[in-house]
């Protein structure tokens, strides 16, 4: 199988996101400190860059989910503001062991 840039970049991007959460599970507190002040920032930005791209229209409707004319025509979250939201929410629930952010505060 060729190597094709997307692959190199995905494989680059994976590993990169392998290692940050290798990291925050088995890392002393100093490395979590580096991760909360350095490496949470950009991975937050990359998140809001991505739902940018998925904003509704005008009808609730992504345009960069829509695809052609038999699409869904009910407004409605796509896949991904429903998988943000999903392991932001109710996946974090339940490997925080009870430490949530919404909870605090």
């Amino acid at each position: 199988m060729a190597v094709t840039v997307f692959s190199q970049l995905d494989k680059s991007l994976h590993s990169h996101l392998a290692t940050l959460s290798e990291l925050a599970q088995r890392g002393d507190d100093q490395t979590a400190l580096v991760l909360a002040r350095v490496e949470l920032p950009r991975v937050v930005a990359v998140v809001k860059a991505l739902l940018d791209e998925h904003q509704p229209d005008e009808h609730g409707r992504c345009a960069t989910c829509k695809r052609g004319w038999f699409t869904r025509r009910m407004p409605a979250p796509c896949r991904a503001y429903l998988s943000a939201q999903l392991i932001l929410t109710v996946v974090g629930q339940e490997t925080s062991h009870g430490k949530h952010l919404r909870s605090v505060g």
